[in-house]
């Protein structure tokens, strides 16, 4: 048996964490597939939730024995981590560090792209891709709360019940499904769809979007879109495509707990609901990567250390 590395110590502005639950998100795949550059040797993952451990030099505001969780710093797949103390986020009473490691990263997201990126409106309606998966769940759901007509798409008679239960209104399979949108929409075309496939899917995301609709390109999982001919936006009715960050949403760590602090109200109240398809001890990520590109996952994946 491999012998167990001593957890970190941290340094000075470092909390060190022992993470009770990793959650597993396309963009590990696109770190250790090369799609997103690192500097090797590196560990993966960078959702976590957990126990404060120790807290180095000048932190404040944490300590031993707090609930905490980050989103947005690589080293999660490990027992213990070493995270920045602006990277942290407080778990509020009430939420278990498995519910919080289900919902923090893909929250972060779902919730700037509904809130911020396109500002979700009641009675429009919105396209979601992949809509059974971690990110396409909370979309869905959060589109439903803000009173939207939500359109899901997905690749199977499972995850299009899925989609529905999580109040999706109509639930589509990929095969033309622009065409399908406009016919559900009396040709009118949907205000804002949601694409987290990108190159098999670009084409009929720009033509299910009606005039002055935005398509939002919110990952890749089937590769990167084509190069962008701009006569597409104008034929199609002056449309608008945007391809958004999480760093740009939460540039500090001021916004990082403000907008977490929404999440987990969300939460709270009910408007988000987790669904953890798959709990996997730490040694079997491999296989959880498997299972994401083999797209055979229903809400969220959580390795246990």
């Amino acid at each position: 048996m491999p012998e167990e590395p001593a957890p970190p110590v941290p340094e000075p502005g470092q909390v060190l964490v022992r993470n009770d639950a990793v959650g597993v998100n396309f963009i590990d795949v696109y770190y250790r597939d090369g799609s997103y550059p690192s500097e090797l040797p590196f560990i993966p993952g960078q959702e976590a939730a957990g126990t404060v451990m120790e807290t180095g030099e000048g932190v404040t505001g944490f300590a031993p024995g707090d609930t905490v969780a980050y989103a947005t710093h690589r080293g999660a797949y490990a027992r213990t981590a070493a995270v920045p103390a602006g990277k942290l986020v407080p778990v509020p009473d009430g939420v278990v560090a498995r519910d919080a490691a289900a919902v923090l990263l893909q929250g972060l997201a779902a919730h700037y792209l509904t809130h911020d990126t396109h500002p979700v409106g009641a009675g429009e309606t919105v396209v979601v891709l992949a809509a059974a998966g971690g990110l396409g769940r909370l979309l869905v759901q959060l589109a439903a709360h803000r009173g939207a007509t939500v359109v899901a798409v997905v690749s199977g008679a499972e995850k299009e019940k899925a989609a529905l239960e999580s109040g999706a209104r109509h639930a589509l399979r990929y095969e033309g499904f622009g065409e399908r949108v406009r016919e559900l929409t009396g040709g009118a075309g949907a205000q804002v769809v949601y694409d987290s496939v990108g190159a098999a899917t670009f084409e009929d995301s720009l033509r299910a979007l009606g005039r002055r609709g935005m398509l939002v390109l919110c990952g890749a999982s089937s590769g990167p879109v084509p190069p962008l001919d701009t006569g597409l936006l104008r034929s199609g009715g002056s449309l608008y495509v945007t391809r958004p960050t999480l760093g740009d949403h939460v540039p500090d760590s001021d916004a990082l707990r403000a907008r977490a602090a929404q999440v987990f109200a969300l939460l709270a109240a009910g408007a988000i609901r987790p669904l953890v398809s798959r709990e996997l001890p730490l040694e079997r990520a491999a296989e959880a990567h498997r299972l994401l590109e083999d797209r055979a996952t229903i809400g969220k994946l959580l390795l246990l250390p």
